[in-house]
């Protein structure tokens, strides 16, 4: 909790211990959605009669109902209530035009369906989905489309129901929230890598609906990545590193020996204004596909530009990068500066909604594969190959 947040709390009567220690708690208890947790704020707010999230990620708390709390149920709610804003379900309650009530029961359930694996359902929002009368292991909607049974046990608030509220705040935009939901599945994954069967299923699958790409790999931009590094490493030149077999009959002279490099692979990164949250979650997971089957032990050069370069970092996760930006559009100056890197990519993959200026002509030795976002008219160059994403 933050300076300022303490002091409101300590004006409000808020019991600040209590709070840091629930979210120390939950963070024991999951530690992969540690920095979740964390990431919401807490507001204290005497009179709500509960504690709730909104859809900027604000925890609002009456000081009286987190009295009234042990420490551990606290913890329990904040994990509770973090999941809500994880799993999106305020804008999932939006497309299905879901009523609040029931469609809180529902995802509740979706949620402690994951928290009773570990001990954590909170003895508040309890619902589980035998008591909605439905089979486990399933989402809010198919839930949702049962028959609507009592009232719901805790107003989980506007992030879970996506009714706005009261004193509901803006806290964290669409874009931190994205990249939040992104570095959390990656330590779901990687959790489950350290220790098989620690992270319960449902938040494993939800992990990976969010890191894996949105295109079919195998068959289009994977086909395109391969068929470019065959290309790359096909191509030889000569190299007196090592010198040739021949060497010892040509004495004293030195042959060179034939070479055939070790394909290089960059990414450039669109996140001007015109790339939205979905098509920003998008590039997240194209980076983190691309990171994974390109192989590059060293990492993958990502490099993130609006119209001008941000960040050239390289990376074994997308959750590792600050996708700064919101500007105008040059994905030129990107290409440019990944064709500067050292060792010289070999292939460029350009993300973008394809609403950039493009260079005249690719850079030279280098293949560049635009993965085109979105549904824009845009005219990507012809030097370049292009694979449509949809975002």
């Amino acid at each position: 909790m933050s300076a300022t947040t303490q002091a409101a709390a300590a004006r409000s009567g808020a019991p600040v211990s209590d709070v840091s220690a629930a979210r120390l708690w939950a963070s024991v208890r999951m530690p992969y959605l540690a920095s979740a947790v964390f990431a919401c704020a807490v507001k204290p707010e005497p009179g709500i009669g509960t504690i709730r999230i909104d859809e900027g990620w604000t925890v609002h708390a009456d000081p009286a109902v987190v009295a009234s709390m042990a420490v551990e149920n606290l913890g329990k709610l904040l994990l509770h209530l973090t999941c809500h804003a994880l799993r999106e379900h305020a804008d999932r309650a939006r497309a299905l035009h879901a009523d609040g009530s029931w469609w809180n029961r529902c995802t509740d359930a979706e949620i402690n369906d994951d928290l009773a694996v570990v001990d954590a359902v909170p003895t508040s929002a309890k619902d589980l989905p035998v008591d909605l009368g439905v089979a486990p292991h399933r989402l809010a909607e198919e839930y949702f489309a049962g028959d609507p049974q009592g009232p719901r046990p805790w107003d989980c608030g506007s992030g879970a129901d996506g009714a706005s509220q009261p004193g509901d705040s803006d806290g964290v935009s669409g874009l931190q929230a994205q990249l939040i939901r992104a570095r959390t599945a990656v330590n779901v994954q990687d959790a489950h890598k350290s220790a098989p069967g620690s992270v319960p299923g449902g938040l494993l699958r939800w992990a990976h609906g969010v890191t894996e790409p949105s295109v079919d790999w195998r068959r289009v931009l994977a086909a395109e990545l391969r068929r470019a590094c065959a290309w790359a490493s096909g191509q030889v030149d000569h190299s007196y590193s090592r010198p040739s077999r021949r060497a010892s009959v040509m004495h004293p002279v030195v042959l060179p020996r034939l070479v055939r490099p070790i394909p290089e692979v960059a990414v450039v990164a669109d996140t001007s204004g015109s790339i939205d949250d979905r098509m920003l979650a998008t590039v997240v997971g194209e980076i983190d596909g691309i990171a994974t089957r390109a192989g590059l032990r060293s990492g993958l050069p990502v490099v993130v530009v609006d119209a001008q370069v941000y960040t050239v970092r390289r990376v074994t996760r997308a959750a590792q990068l600050d996708l700064a930006g919101g500007g105008g559009t040059d994905v030129g100056a990107g290409i440019a500066a990944a064709a500067a890197l050292r060792p010289r990519p070999s292939v460029i993959v350009v993300l973008t909604d394809g609403l950039t200026p493009w260079p005249h002509s690719p850079p030279r030795g280098t293949k560049v594969i635009v993965g085109l976002l979105g549904n824009h008219p845009a005219a990507p160059p012809r030097w370049a190959r292009v694979v449509r994403i949809a975002a």
